[in-house]
C-alpha cells in the first residue's frame, strides 16, 4: 500500500495533481497487476493535511506498540524546542559489552553476596564508560561528564558513591577479573596456550613516598607509592608498578599493582602462583628481558612450567662470549626476521644444565639502529670537539650520559674520547636479540614468533597510558583506591579489546564512528521526549559487526 499521485493537464496548460491511497492487486479477469484505489484524498492543492497527519500518527502508534516503544504524537516542527544533546553511541556499545562480557554479572554477584544496597553497579559502569568515552578523574565524572551523556541509571550519583564503588573493586577486583576472563574465553573461543606478561610504571605528581603499610577491611597493602627505576624517565617521582598478563589476542588475564621500587624480576613468583590458581592448563609464559634472572628461571620451571624469556645480551657473559659468536646459518622465519638455535651445556661435565638459546636477527631493526647510532656519533664528535681542556663538569656529563656514555672511553688524564672498539661492539649487536626457553617441543620458528607476539602487551600498555584509557594522572593516595583505579582501567581495556577484536578496527576509529550518535531531549506540546539522532550507515555497520542493535528511537517520554 502506498500514496499514489496522478495528474491531469487542463486545456490552458495547467496541471492538476490528485492524491490517493492505493495498493497493487492482480486483476481477477485480465490476470495482470493493476493499481486499486483504497481511498481518494482529492486534489493535492485542496488537500486537508490534518487527514494525512492523523493517518501517519496512527501508523506510527501501531509500529511503536509492536516494538515496545513509547507512543509519541508528532507535531509540527515549529512546536519543538530542543533542550539538550547527550552522547549516546559509545555509551550504548559499552553498556551492551559490559553485560555480554559478564562484568555486570560478576560485580552484581559480589554486591548480592555482601547484601549491599548502594548503587555500586551503576557507579562502576559510569566510571568504566567514562574511561572509554572521555577519560577523566572521578570528580570530573561527577561534576561534568555524567550530565553530558545519556546514562539514566547513573544520573544523580553522588561523588561519595563513586568512591565507595571503587572500594568494592579494590576488595574483589582479582576475583572479578578472573570471572570476566573465563567468560571472555567462552564467548570468543580464546586460546590460552600463550600468556604474555610484562610490567610498566605509573608515576604520581607528589613529593613524598609512602612509608607505612596500610590495613583495610582485613587486607594489607604495602606502601605503593615508592621511588624506583621509572620506565617513563621519572626516577625522582614516586610511582607504582602495574603488571599485566594477556592472551595472544590481547585479552587481559590478570593485573597486579606492586610498590614502585619493585624490580621486574621480583614479581615472577607472585604472578606465577596467581596464574597457577586460575588453572589455565598448559600455558607458555612469555616475558621480556627485565624478568631474566637465575631465580626466575628456576621459579618458572617449577611444576613442569614452560617459558620463553628474552635475555639481557650485554649483561650475560655466556651470551656475549658464546651465543653471539656461535657458528651456524640463520633460518628465515618471517620477513625481516631470521633465527638460529644455540644449545650450550648439552655435553658438559659435572652435571652442567642444558641451556637452549635462540639468536634472532631483525634486518630492518638493524638498519634503524645503525642510522640512529650514526646520528648520535655525529653529535658526540661535535661535543668532544667543543669540549675545552678546563671543563671537567661537561666531561663528566658526557661520560654519565645514557646517550653518549656507551661510546666513550677515558685517557690517562680522565678526559673522554670516542672509543672505536665500543662502537664496533655495539655494531655487532644491531638488530639482534636472544631468547631462552625450556620447552624442547617448540621449533625455532615457534619460539621466535611466540616472542614477537609480545607487541600485543606493549599495545595494551599504550592504550592504558597514552592512547585512550589514561591510567594516569592518578589523583588517589590511598593504596586501595590506587589498586581499584588500575582494576577499573583493566575492565575498560577488556571492553576495548573485545570491540577491536570483533570489528578488526582500532578503538579510536570506533569512537569516531559512534561519536555522532546522540540522544536529543526536546519538548513538544507540554511533553519532554528523548530521541536518538539519525544513525549514519558507517555507525550501523559497526553495530552490525558487534551484533548490537541500534538504540531505540524514543528513549524516554515524560
Amino acid at each position: 500500500m502506498y500514496l499514489r499521485t496522478t495528474q491531469r493537464r487542463n486545456k490552458d496548460g495547467s496541471v492538476v495533481r490528485y492524491l490517493a491511497l492505493a495498493e497493487n492487486a492482480r486483476h481477477p479477469e485480465k490476470g495482470h497487476v493493476a493499481a486499486r484505489v483504497v481511498h481518494s484524498f482529492g486534489r493535492a492543492d485542496r488537500l486537508d493535511r490534518a487527514v494525512l497527519e492523523r493517518l501517519v500518527a496512527s501508523i506510527r502508534r501501531v509500529l511503536a506498540e509492536d516494538q515496545g516503544e513509547p507512543v509519541v504524537e508528532r507535531s509540527g516542527a515549529g512546536d519543538i524546542e530542543i533542550e539538550a544533546v547527550f552522547e549516546l553511541g559509545v555509551v550504548h556499545v559499552v553498556k551492551i559489552l559490559w553485560e555480554r562480557l559478564g562484568i555486570a554479572g560478576a560485580i552484581a554477584s559480589r554486591i548480592a553476596g555482601k547484601k549491599l544496597k548502594a548503587p555500586h553497579l551503576a557507579a562502576l559502569l559510569a566510571m568504566t564508560v567514562q574511561r572509554l568515552e572521555r577519560p577523566g578523574s572521578k570528580l570530573a565524572c561527577h561534576e561534568r561528564w555524567l550530565e553530558r551523556v545519556w546514562l539514566p541509571e547513573a544520573q544523580g550519583l553522588a561523588l561519595g558513591q563513586l568512591y565507595r564503588a571503587l572500594d568494592l573493586l579494590a576488595e574483589h577486583g582479582d576475583a572479578i577479573e578472573q570471572e570476566v576472563f573465563w567468560s571472555s574465553v567462552d564467548l570468543f573461543k580464546l586460546d590460552v596456550d600463550l600468556v604474555f606478561y610484562d610490567a610498566t610504571t605509573a608515576w604520581f605528581e607528589c613529593d613524598e613516598a609512602d612509608v607505612a603499610s596500610h590495613q583495610w577491611r582485613g587486607l594489607t597493602f604495602e606502601p605503593l607509592r615508592q621511588r624506583g627505576h621509572s620506565k617513563e624517565g621519572r626516577d625522582n617521582d614516586p610511582q607504582v608498578v602495574v603488571a599485566l598478563a594477556v592472551t595472544r589476542d590481547g585479552i587481559p588475564v590478570r593485573s597486579w599493582v606492586f610498590p614502585g621500587n619493585t624490580p621486574d624480576v621480583a614479581t615472577v613468583a607472585r604472578v606465577k602462583d596467581d596464574l597457577r590458581d586460575m588453572r589455565l592448563g598448559r600455558t607458555l609464559f612469555v616475558g621480556d628481558a627485565g624478568l631474566y634472572s637465575k631465580a626466575n628461571l628456576e621459579e618458572l620451571a617449577k611444576g613442569a612450567g614452560k617459558y620463553i624469556l628474552a635475555t639481557p645480551i650485554r649483561r650475560i657473559k655466556e651470551i656475549r662470549d658464546e651465543v653471539l659468536s656461535h657458528p651456524g646459518r640463520y633460518a628465515e622465519i618471517a620477513p625481516n626476521l631470521r633465527a638460529k638455535e644455540v644449545v650450550l651445556g648439552a655435553n658438559g661435565s659435572g652435571g652442567e644444565r642444558r641451556r637452549r638459546y635462540i639468536l634472532c636477527l631483525n634486518d630492518e631493526e638493524a638498519f634503524r639502529q645503525k642510522r640512529h647510532r650514526q646520528k648520535i656519533l655525529a653529535l658526540l664528535e661535535a661535543e668532544l670537539d667543543a669540549l675545552k681542556a678546563d671543563h671537567p663538569k661537561r666531561a663528566c656529563q658526557l661520560l654519565s650520559s645514557r646517550r653518549f656514555g656507551p661510546y666513550l672511553g677515558q685517557d690517562e688524564n680522565g678526559r673522554p674520547f670516542l672509543d672505536r672498539d665500543k662502537v664496533k661492539r655495539a655494531e655487532h649487536l644491531d638488530g639482534k636479540f636472544v631468547l631462552t626457553t625450556n620447552d624442547d617441543t617448540l621449533s625455532v620458528a615457534d619460539i621466535a614468533l611466540g616472542y614477537k607476539g609480545m607487541w600485543i602487551i606493549e599495545s595494551c600498555f599504550r592504550r592504558m597510558k597514552t592512547t585512550g584509557l589514561e591510567v594516569r594522572p592518578m589523583f588517589h593516595w590511598m593504596p586501595q583506591r590506587i589498586t581499584a583505579h588500575v582494576k577499573l582501567c583493566v575492565l575498560a581495556l577488556m571492553i576495548q579489546r573485545a570491540a577491536e577484536r570483533t570489528t578488526a578496527m582500532t578503538w579510536r576509529q570506533l569512537h569516531d564512528l559512534l561519536g555522532p550518535i546522540k540522544a536529543v531531549r526536546y519538548t513538544t506540546e507540554g511533553r519532554t521526549i528523548v530521541q536518538t539522532s539519525k544513525i549514519r550507515p558507517e555507525a550501523r555497520d559497526v553495530l552490525k559487526k558487534l551484533d548490537i542493535s541500534t538504540p531505540k528511537t524514543i528513549l524516554d517520554v515524560a
